[in-house]
């Protein structure tokens, strides 16, 4: 999707389009947003089960980090868990669709926390997870530690929406995220991981062609055709 050619509808169809599908993104907690897309499916991201609001997702996303952005023990009644990090040191490989959303994944490399080794880097250890539908294409950028080369921007392609953690300690600095964020140029940046970075300095670093919109609600409901036309920066309630 994010690489696919315009696609032209003929004129005489226009007018008798339907209505955009809406896809419903509801901020719950830390990193954790809950994506929920016009056929039913709920997705969870960075999901540690202590975020929760409403019904079971049907698909969570975890990376491993620390706890708080991932569980060992998710629900057994939530069907799909795409972990960010493989096995036996490898690195994971996501590309499936759940109804109408397909999500697949980046490798990135995570810092390690604990014990021996901790501080160094641990080769794809993590994931920027990403999901298309309702065409739309929505990133998130996970615990995020490093900045990103050319091969990472070519495996995500064009992001429509993207999560993005600004707590500019426990993940990378203001400054990585912030060039992250330029580069990509979503037509929506939603942070997440905050903790309590002013927002002010966030909107310095990425620039003045991004315009800020502060929410007094948890959900924002957006379609392709929705989108702002200059890159916005929205914070919902709990943020």
């Amino acid at each position: 999707m994010a690489n696919a050619p315009p696609r032209a509808t003929p004129v005489g169809l226009r007018r008798t389009a339907a209505k955009a599908e809406e896809v419903a993104i509801t901020y719950v907690g830390h990193s954790t947003y809950y994506i929920d897309t016009p056929g039913g499916v709920r997705i969870g991201t960075d999901f540690n089960g202590a975020y929760r609001t409403g019904r079971l997702p049907d698909v969570v996303t975890m990376n491993r980090a620390h706890s708080t952005h991932y569980t060992l023990f998710p629900d057994p009644k939530i069907p799909h868990v795409l972990h960010g990090w493989g096995e036996n040191g490898q690195a994971a490989h996501v590309s499936t669709r759940v109804g109408d959303v397909y999500i697949r994944n980046v490798p990135t490399d995570i810092r390690r926390y604990y014990g021996e080794g901790s501080g160094a880097m641990l080769k794809d250890g993590n994931s920027i997870f990403i999901f298309e539908v309702a065409g739309l294409c929505i990133g998130h950028l996970g615990h995020l530690h490093h900045k990103l080369d050319e091969t990472h921007f070519a495996a995500i392609g064009r992001l429509d929406i993207v999560m993005v953690p600004i707590d500019g300690t426990y993940t990378m600095s203001l400054d990585g995220v912030s060039e992250i964020t330029r580069r990509l140029r979503s037509s929506i940046v939603l942070p997440m991981h905050r903790f309590a970075t002013p927002l002010d300095e966030f909107m310095r670093l990425i620039g003045q062609q991004f315009t800020i919109d502060q929410r007094s609600e948890r959900t924002l409901k957006i379609s392709r055709e929705t989108l702002p036309g200059t890159p916005t920066v929205i914070i919902l309630d709990g943020v």
